[in-house]
């Protein structure tokens, strides 16, 4: 706060200049400010704020009188912009009116998603009723058919923080949903929530938390357990939640199993820091609400933007943080700050933003995860909570390099660039709406994904009904940063880690291939699932000159045959590496008699592949490509390699996207995209993807599990 102030008397003095001053000689002048004057004044000031002897009225002139001026010179500029380039709204230099009415832009571009499971309800808790608050609520598309004992599948609750909404969640949520049922909340007057309830209690970090209860209590069924998983300030309400040593009414810690804290904060602010919150908060609401629109000047480019998502951030994620922004309500964002400050009494804080007193009461498994480049709440703070949770600082686990590409030298064929170079794309440009779900019917469920069914019999893993305390701590590295729920570069990565923590901390039940394969009870060719292989492209696109991927022969098939397909395709593709499970349901020999080669390399269907099977996968395409390389010496560049699974899209382009990953100079988004282009709607499982991303992360810093 005190910079804000140094540079808003600064900007104040430079705007001085335009003062009209008395002058005893020549009447009225403009009053021109020497350096040295405004050095020396700045100088004053910057020690009054520092010794925080600037009262009230000061703060107040030195923050609006910036506003006016800037307002001021709008005016006198009506068709100029704020900054150049992009003016939707969104953009640079777009801005919403101060006094309109977001609800009706939140709702418009919320995504299908949440527009399908979403409903306005009205609460009551101990002191207050909260009208009108938007729920999200999608219960797991197969609940019913899924084992219920000992206890059914837990409930995943997403709690957004200061400022936030629902719709910051979306791009994990697209990810999570198919795992459990799933539950999130625009908190009062957040988001698509009325802002009905006035009372500044009411939004106290002990009164919004006991209003999570209630929801909660409300969507959970007998016998199942709640995992909380909470951003930024709303790691602070979930650990109110969880804390045995918390004093909530209607407390319901019982019941809850588990907690996911993303960008936490782990203590309150201290009594100088409190005491110079609450001084800010004095600020008339009208007046705090014009610093706020000239904090967002230039729009994406604004300050108020890169505060959040840091300065090395992709321009999709700008736009998004400028829209959380701008839909903040202010009357909101004040009480709700407010209720995070505590009232200090002999030096110990009381109430407020909760510190060890209550994360020492969490006793289940704590996943915290951090930005590398997270200036709100830096990475140091889950190394506090960690010690909190009776755990040392955070060391790097090896596990976390077992993504490094294998070394070339080590390759049998030339595995030098693309025969074809790839357009080289860095991780944060991968476009947000790869991840945002536009329309509520495009989210499909990969329970109905018929590809290999009934492989691998599915038995049913245990389900402790408390699992054990555990500790996991990870820092996703640059440019991951406050905004990384919502961030096309850091998003995948997250998905991929909350739910690889989930299916081994929480439950086997939450792996979405074990749930795959339990649903599985169509076999892999009754009418059903043969029409909907027969109506797949049988043979891709060449990928990088190397691969097509394809799916399954079948033997009596009139036009995808062994003996047909050598006919059609047997003059490039000269190899056919099958990574179904079972016994193929074709002749190999009907391929090898006609010049191409059979690869048995038996993988499981709807689980991702390890880190040891794609080792060999890598190994085996190396070998098969120095042996066409002597086979066939004048057709370099002209065979292929045919790779199948079932249908040949989720283990057949996992494997060609590590390979080509690591052997052929792609990176995972321009690789994901090269495998999509040339065999339409690409890796379709989404945990395929996230487990892509958390294994190609360079810089992932993760901790031993405690």
């Amino acid at each position: 706060m005190g910079n804000s102030l140094i540079w808003s008397c600064l900007l104040f003095l430079c705007f001085a200049d335009l003062v009209p001053a008395l002058d005893n000689t020549s009447g009225p002048t403009i009053a021109v400010r020497s350096p040295k004057t405004v050095v020396a004044t700045l100088r004053h000031l910057y020690l009054q704020i520092l010794q925080r002897k600037l009262s009230i009225w000061e703060m107040v002139l030195c923050s609006s009188l910036p506003l006016f001026i800037f307002l001021w010179a709008q005016r006198r500029k009506p068709s100029s912009s704020l900054s150049s380039g992009d003016n939707s709204k969104y953009g640079v230099g777009a801005e919403q009116k101060v006094d309109g009415n977001v609800d009706s832009e939140v709702e418009a571009t919320d995504s299908g998603l949440l527009k399908k499971h979403s409903k306005l309800q009205t609460y009551t808790t101990s002191r207050y009723t909260y009208p009108k608050l938007r729920i999200f609520f999608r219960e797991h598309p197969q609940f019913e058919k899924l084992p219920t004992t000992p206890a059914p599948l837990p409930l995943l609750v997403f709690i957004h923080g200061l400022g936030g909404s629902v719709a910051q969640f979306n791009p994990l949520l697209t990810s999570l949903v198919n795992l459990a049922s799933c539950l999130a909340v625009d908190l009062p007057g957040c988001g698509l929530s009325a802002f009905e309830e006035k009372a500044w209690d009411a939004y106290t970090i002990e009164n919004l938390a006991e209003l999570l209860s209630v929801v909660i209590s409300e969507h959970r069924v007998i016998g199942q357990g709640v995992v909380l998983i909470g951003h930024s300030l709303g790691c602070s309400l979930s650990a109110l939640i969880a804390s045995k040593l918390s004093s909530l009414p209607n407390p319901i810690s019982e019941h809850i199993i588990s907690l996911v804290a993303i960008c936490p904060r782990a203590e309150p602010p201290s009594e100088n820091q409190t005491a110079a919150f609450k001084k800010l908060l004095w600020v008339p609401g009208p007046m705090f609400d014009l610093w706020r629109r000239w904090d967002r000047r230039g729009g994406k480019d604004s300050a108020s933007v890169q505060r959040f998502v840091g300065p090395d951030a992709d321009d999709e994620t700008r736009i998004l943080q400028y829209r959380f922004n701008d839909q903040s309500k202010t009357p909101v964002w004040r009480r709700m700050a407010s209720g995070t400050l505590p009232n200090y009494q002999k030096g110990n804080p009381i109430g407020g933003m909760p510190g060890r007193d209550i994360w020492s009461g969490i006793n289940m498994p704590v996943f915290l995860v951090a930005g590398e480049a997270d200036n709100v709440t830096k990475p140091e703070n889950i190394d506090i909570i960690s010690s909190f949770l009776g755990k040392g600082p955070l060391v790097e686990d090896e596990s976390a390099e077992e993504g490094q590409p294998v070394v070339d030298t080590a390759a049998p064929v030339n595995t030098g660039a693309p025969t074809k170079p790839a357009q080289r794309r860095s991780i944060s440009s991968i476009r947000a709406e790869d991840f945002l779900v536009h329309d509520g019917n495009t989210l499909e469920d990969p329970h109905e994904d018929p590809s290999t069914p009934n492989e691998v019999h599915a038995g049913t893993p245990p389900q402790d009904s408390r699992p054990k305390k555990t500790l996991k701590t990870t820092i996703i590295p640059k440019p991951a940063s406050h905004a990384m729920l919502y961030q096309p570069a850091s998003v995948r990565i997250l998905a991929g880690l909350i739910s690889d923590f989930l299916a081994k901390q929480i439950s086997p039940r939450l792996d979405l291939g074990w749930q795959l394969s339990y649903l599985s009870s169509s076999g892999k060719w009754d009418v059903k699932n043969l029409e909907k292989w027969q109506g797949v492209k049988p043979v891709s696109e060449p990928i990088n000159n190397v691969f097509r991927g394809m799916k399954t022969l079948r033997e009596v098939d009139p036009s995808h045959s062994p003996l047909v397909f050598a006919k059609d395709w047997g003059n490039q593709i000269k190899d056919i590496v099958d990574i179904s499970h079972e016994t193929p349901v074709y002749d190999p020999r009907g391929l090898e008699k006609n010049g191409i080669i059979y690869h048995k390399f038996a993988t499981v269907s709807k689980i991702p592949p390890s880190v040891t099977d794609v080792e060999r996968f890598i190994a085996l395409i190396d070998s098969i490509r120095a042996s066409q390389s002597s086979r066939f010496p004048s057709h370099e560049g002209k065979t292929y390699i045919g790779v199948h699974c079932h249908y040949g899209f989720n283990r057949t382009g996992f494997f060609i996207v590590c390979y080509l990953t690591e052997r052929c100079g792609y990176t995972l988004e321009d690789a994901i995209d090269e495998f999509k282009k040339q065999r339409p709607k690409g890796i379709k499982h989404a945990h395929f993807l996230d487990t892509l991303f958390v294994r190609y992360c360079r810089g992932l810093k993760r901790s031993p599990t405690l």
